[in-house]
């Protein structure tokens, strides 16, 4: 069997550019699978992807032109059904031979060529046989096929193909865009496969308009990216295409100097890769007197609507200076920057007219407008919205910093909104809170003030940075609690993959917050003090809130190396103060590996059983009366809990949790000697209940930093 590389692409018109790597990735992956899992492509054959904006590709090694036949042993039946009493062939048998393509002309030698083995209780028939393997063109046109239809395709075009048959007419074709070529080279053999209406061959096109040739012929599968970059003026590798630009973008950078540097942005990156085929990174400027715009504002427009790269200086401060990557290459490239720079002018004009604008009217102004803005159906408008957030931001600072904090809290939340009514945030919705920034340094407002509107978005998405003040704090843990509670009071949760007001990115900023932040609020209490801003708008869901909270946080622990078992037992307790969790993680940890932890987990996890059925017939008192302590092993536990129990609180109360949990260690011989020698469903009911005190009162101290017998195997 012999093997050579195999070059499969498709040929279309502009691919999306968003989804061009994702569309490239799977193409390649997809057909590389089904040609291994077909006998065709070996174990350790190498899958390269290409993609351009017009053109998704793949590059298999070490693929055989015919796959190895398979031998393959098939159950017939069971004996008693195909052997008759003379051991001949009976009907049943011989028609599931011949539909299996055996010879049955001769019954006597089908039976013969036949296995007989024992299958479970039964003896049963087998017949071996040999599978062809599969041709690399019926082998390819499969893969292709599904390599095709399982492509994440954002959304499907359909278009008219003329077909090329004998009868002329038009045929239907489903695809992500209209496809006009088809190449698979096996080595340099083509392999006529058929896909979209298009039969393959070795011919495709380069760069729209700087190809040397067209169209441009492929030798062979590995001279693909090589042709086509050199007769074809295309990169067809996404990867080197856009190792290339970040290339020239750093060389255009360094040629401006000053230290300037081109914004970083990997997903603005990616889709300039996705636009253009030959990429030239040209300088552009802007007039200066744009430079007066806030810089996010001009970041954002040359970004988001031209996909320009913005050049920074050594300050971070932005410079009227930008890189646009170019798809040509011409050799007086000033028709190209003279018209991208015509282009952006009128954009960062805009820009500027809506400052200007927008900062004739003060926030306060603004204010009164919320009550038009409809939030939720169910709960008002933004004016009511914002009501409700200055009241938890009052709750939350007053907790947080008196009185002083409070009211500081209470008119950022108050202004925190007042820039959705701006026309330069209706333009940009991405820049609401930064522009209620620069808006209220304008009216003379604080820094910290003007900083906590802009704060109390954060943390935007994970890995974000949080507020850098407690007024920020208090308005960003407003506006979070404020979407929570009232979303879970009028029961829109989310569900699965969906979660339109993003509750579970709020959650998380919550807990980030409380922990990274160590503010002394208990979780329960928090959430309680946000359910009276809404009045009687919602019902009162904290309960299924805090759940939904700490199953955010779990997630969180165990994403940072946690052991879910670990993570388990502390949670379990429902921990009030989130910045302590860690802590107790570490004690645990450190408990986790004494030699005492396993049998006092065991332990904990029967006295746990016991109090559990006690429970059923009343609550059990935490009292334990020495006079009726009659066993040896009762009264030693009862010794090492007076002795150890109160060191242990002392040393929790400290916030020394893993030395609370190792003091409490010492109790595994007497806890062991108590179950070993005690019964504790005593038929007198004064020592049962004595002895169930006794483990309540050990259960209780043991279980203080997190759930022991969580930790039981």
């Amino acid at each position: 069997m012999t093997t050579q590389n195999l070059l499969v692409e498709l040929f279309v018109e502009e691919l999306p550019p968003k989804a061009l790597q994702k569309l490239g990735d799977a193409f390649a992956t997809v057909l590389g699978d089904q040609l291994k899992a077909q006998g065709l492509a070996m174990a350790a054959s190498v899958v390269t992807a290409y993609a351009s904006p017009r053109r998704l590709a793949a590059h298999v090694t070490a693929v055989a032109d015919k796959a190895a036949d398979k031998a393959v042993q098939q159950k017939l039946m069971p004996v008693s059904v195909g052997l008759d009493a003379g051991g001949n062939a009976t009907p049943a048998l011989l028609k599931k031979l011949q539909a299996l393509g055996a010879d049955v002309s001769n019954p006597a030698a089908a039976v013969a060529a036949l296995k007989r083995a024992q299958d479970g209780k039964a003896e049963a028939l087998f017949y071996d046989s040999v599978v062809p393997g599969a041709s690399l063109q019926d082998g390819l046109q499969k893969a292709l096929h599904e390599s095709i239809a399982k492509l994440p395709i954002p959304k499907v075009m359909s278009y008219q193909l003329e077909t090329d048959c004998e009868l002329p007419g038009w045929t239907s074709v489903h695809f992500v865009r209209p496809a006009h070529g088809l190449v698979a080279l096996h080595g340099s053999t083509v392999v006529p496969v058929k896909a979209l209406g298009l039969t393959a061959g070795n011919r495709t096109q380069g760069h729209r308009f700087e190809a040397a040739v067209s169209p441009v012929v492929l030798a062979d599968a590995d001279s693909y990216a090589a042709t086509l970059q050199q007769d074809g003026a295309v990169i067809a590798s996404f990867a080197e295409r856009k190792a290339e630009i970040a290339r020239q973008l750093a060389a255009a950078a360094a040629k401006v100097g000053n230290g300037a540097r081109p914004i970083e942005d990997d997903a603005l990156l990616d889709e300039v890769t996705a636009l253009v085929e030959r990429p030239n990174v040209l300088i552009c400027q802007f007039e200066e007197q744009f430079l007066d715009v806030p810089q996010e504002c001009l970041i954002l427009t040359m970004k988001a609507n031209q996909k320009y790269f913005p050049l920074l200086d050594a300050a971070g401060k932005l410079t009227n200076k930008f890189l646009v990557v170019s798809n040509i290459r011409p050799e007086d490239t000033s028709f190209v920057t003279g018209g991208n720079e015509r282009v952006v002018r009128p954009r960062l004009a805009d820009a500027k007219f809506f400052f200007d604008q927008d900062r004739k009217k003060t926030l306060e102004s603004r204010v009164a407008g919320l009550s038009k803005v409809v939030y939720h159906n169910k709960l008002g408008t933004q004016g009511e919205r914002m009501e409700r957030v200055c009241s938890i931001a009052k709750f939350i600072g007053e907790k947080l910093g008196g009185s002083e904090l409070a009211e500081k809290a209470v008119l950022a939340a108050r202004l925190s909104k007042a820039d959705l009514l701006t026309d330069m945030v209706g333009e940009f919705p991405e820049l609401q809170g930064i522009m209620g920034n620069y808006y209220a340094r304008n009216d003379g407002l604080s820094e910290e003030i003007a900083n906590a509107i802009s704060d109390h978005y954060c943390p935007r998405f994970s890995g974000d940075f949080l507020p850098t003040s407690l007024v920020g704090v208090s308005v960003a843990l407003a506006d979070k609690l404020e979407t929570l509670v009232g979303m879970f009071g009028i029961g829109n949760l989310p569900t699965g993959d969906r979660d339109p007001f993003a509750l579970r990115r709020h959650a998380l900023g919550v807990i980030r917050m409380l922990v990274e932040k160590d503010l002394p609020l208990d979780l329960d209490a928090l959430l309680a003090g946000a359910v009276p801003a809404f009045g009687d708008k919602i019902t009162d869901a904290t309960p299924a809130l805090a759940d939904f909270i700490y199953d955010r946080l779990a997630g969180s622990l165990r994403e940072q190396g946690y052991r879910a078992q670990e993570v388990d037992a502390v949670l379990a307790l429902r921990p009030q103060r989130l910045a302590l969790v860690e802590k107790q993680l570490a004690a645990v940890r450190a408990f986790a590996a004494l030699p005492e932890a396993p049998a006092l987990a065991a332990a904990n996890k029967r006295v746990g059983n016991i109090l559990k059925k006690a429970e059923v017939e009343g609550p059990v008192d935490a009292h334990v009366n020495p006079e009726l302590l009659r066993e040896q092993a009762e009264q030693d536990l009862f010794t090492a809990l007076q002795r150890f129990v109160p060191e242990a609180n002392a040393q929790f109360d400290a916030g020394d949790y893993t030395a609370s949990l190792q003091t409490l260690a010492v109790l595994r011989a007497p806890v062991d000697a108590f179950f070993d020698d005690v019964m504790v469903n005593a038929e007198q009911m004064d020592l049962r209940l004595n002895r169930q005190g006794l483990l309540k009162t050990l259960h209780e101290a043991m279980n203080r930093v997190a759930d022991l017998s969580r930790l039981a195997v």
